[in-house]
C-alpha cells in the first residue's frame, strides 16, 4: 500500500506531545513522573501512550508496580522520537530567530504629508512600545510609496489619494481635507467664495503628478473642465508654501500643512463653492500579508489616532 493510500502523514505519525512524553518515560522510568514533567495527569498520559501504540501498531511501554519500562520496539521508537524532537527544537529556534529579526526592524514608506505631520507622533508612541525596534523611513509621493510596498522594499506604507492603490491591501486610518490657499495680498483673498470652474481654469502652484494631493484634485475638478496646466510643479509642500507666501500664485494643499500659516496670517484659505476636497489617509501593505510584529503595532497606533 502506498503512503497516499494509507492517508496523510499526520494521521500515521504520533504528535510531538506524545513523543516528548515517551522520551520522558524512557528517561524517568515512570509514567507518573513523566506525566508530571510534561504537565498532564497520569490518566491523560496513559491514554496518550495507548493512542500512540494504536497508531504505530506496536506496544511501547510495559507497566508494572515498580514503574514503566520500554519494550524493545519502544526503545527503537524512542530513538526515532529523539531525532524528531531535536528537529522540532531546531525548527522552533529558527522560527524564533525569524520573529526576532522581524521584530527588531521595520521599513516604512510614507507620503510627504503623512511623513511630516502625522508619522512622527506615531513613531514616538511605537518607540515606547518597542524600544528595540529600528525603524527606517523613506518618503515620496503616494504613487512612489505604493510602488515601494509592491516591490517589497517597505513593510508598511502610508498614502493619501482618492482610492486604494492597485495591487495592495490596506485600511483607512484617517481623513484629511485639501484647501485652496493664497497669500493675503492675492485677489482671491479679497473676494467671496470661488467657484469650481474658476479654480479649474486657473494655473495653480501644484504638487507633482503621482502625489495624493494632485490625484484628489484631478478627480475633483474633472467634472468642472479639468485642471489647467500648472503655474509651477513642486515636489515638496514646504517649497509650495514658500512660493504661495511669496505671491507667486494660489495652491491647493493639505489642511494639515497650513494650520500654522493660517494662525499667523501668512496664508489664507479661499472658500470654494460646490467642490468636495476631502480625502482618506490609508495604510497599505502587500496583498495577503497583513503587518505583524512592530508593523501591526504601528498600524494599531495609527488607527487609534484616526478615531
Amino acid at each position: 500500500m502506498s503512503d497516499a493510500e494509507r492517508g496523510p502523514l499526520a494521521h500515521r505519525v504520533p504528535d510531538l506531545g506524545a513523543l516528548e512524553l515517551l522520551l520522558a518515560v524512557a528517561r524517568l522510568g515512570s509514567l507518573g513522573r513523566a506525566a508530571r514533567e510534561t504537565g498532564i495527569t497520569q490518566p491523560a498520559a496513559s491514554s496518550r501512550i495507548r493512542n500512540m501504540e494504536r497508531t504505530l501498531g506496536v506496544a511501547l511501554v510495559e507497566r508494572s508496580p515498580r514503574g514503566s519500562r520500554l519494550t524493545d520496539a519502544g526503545v527503537l521508537v524512542t530513538d526515532w522520537a529523539r531525532r524528531i524532537v531535536e528537529a522540532a527544537e531546531a525548527f522552533d529556534a529558527g522560527a524564533q530567530a525569524l520573529r526576532t529579526r522581524r521584530d527588531t526592524r521595520l521599513r516604512v514608506a510614507a507620503s510627504m504629508t503623512i511623513a511630516e505631520y502625522l508619522l512622527p507622533g506615531w513613531l514616538v508612541a511605537l518607540r515606547a512600545l518597542r524600544p528595540d525596534t529600528a525603524v527606517s523611513l523613506t518618503t515620496g509621493n503616494s504613487e512612489a510609496v505604493a510602488e515601494r510596498v509592491r516591490a517589497g522594499d517597505a513593510d508598511l506604507g502610508f498614502v493619501e489619494g482618492p482610492g486604494q492603490p492597485a495591487g495592495l491591501d490596506g485600511t483607512v486610518i484617517g481623513h484629511d481635507r485639501l484647501v485652496v490657499v493664497t497669500a493675503p495680498s492675492h485677489g482671491w483673498a479679497r473676494g467671496g467664495p470661488l467657484d469650481a470652474e474658476e479654480l479649474a481654469a486657473t494655473p495653480l502652484i501644484l504638487r507633482e503628478r503621482g502625489s495624493g494631493t494632485r490625484q484628489v484634485l484631478d478627480a475633483a475638478l474633472a467634472a468642472h473642465g479639468g485642471l489647467a496646466d500648472p503655474l509651477l510643479e513642486l515636489s515638496s509642500t514646504t517649497a509650495l508654501r514658500a512660493a504661495v507666501r511669496g505671491g507667486a500664485g494660489a495652491s491647493v494643499v493639505s489642511e494639515l500643512a497650513v494650520r500654522e500659516e493660517f494662525a499667523a496670517r501668512r496664508l489664507v484659505e479661499i472658500p470654494v463653492s460646490g467642490l468636495a476636497l476631502g480625502r482618506s489617509l490609508r495604510a497599505v501593505w502587500p496583498v495577503g500579508r497583513r503587518p505583524a510584529g512592530p508593523g501591526r503595532d504601528l498600524l494599531g497606533l495609527t488607527v487609534s489616532a484616526g478615531r
